[in-house]
């Protein structure tokens, strides 16, 4: 597989490790993260040139990806929605508020996992808590945080996205 990371990433990659004396494995976590932002998400061949760069074995990075469920192993939509779903979240509305969003993408409410549009516009997800539980419920469109969301609201995010 070829995955080409252009320099400013690699020179990025490299102080990361740099932090990691005698321990490069330590920075795994680091370079997930770093290559998701870059790229959007965790290819597999991502994941083998991780595991190069730090002298692992392909399974000791792909293990992580599939452990921690902020790695995407497949591409997402240019706006990521994410909805709370933890209980102050949940009690405050966000199961209709995440079957709103994927009524209105066309998606499968009760699919789990990131679900993205044919088109690659958005993505939604239900996810975990968002640490905003007295202003439920509550998402994030990307990196916008949105407190005490209404349908209504749900749909402006969206047209802000068109």
């Amino acid at each position: 597989m070829s995955f080409t990371v252009p320099p400013t990433l690699a020179a990025e990659i490299d102080e990361l490790i740099s932090h990691y004396p005698g321990q490069k494995r330590s920075a795994s976590l680091m370079l997930l993260h770093a290559v998701q932002e870059h790229f959007g998400w965790i290819s597999p061949a991502a994941t083998e040139w991780i595991a190069a760069k730090l002298d692992l074995q392909p399974i000791n990075v792909h293990e992580l990806v599939t452990f921690y469920p902020m790695f995407r192993r497949e591409p997402a939509g240019r706006h990521v929605i994410k909805v709370c779903r933890t209980l102050s979240c949940a009690l405050g509305g966000s199961h209709a508020l995440h079957a709103h969003f994927c009524q209105k993408l066309g998606l499968d409410a009760h699919a789990h996992g990131l679900q993205t549009t044919p088109d690659g516009k958005f993505s939604v997800e239900f996810v975990e808590c968002l640490a905003s539980c007295g202003t439920a419920p509550v998402l994030m469109c990307n990196e916008e945080f949105h407190e005490g969301v209404t349908t209504a609201k749900a749909d402006e995010i969206m047209e802000k996205c068109a």
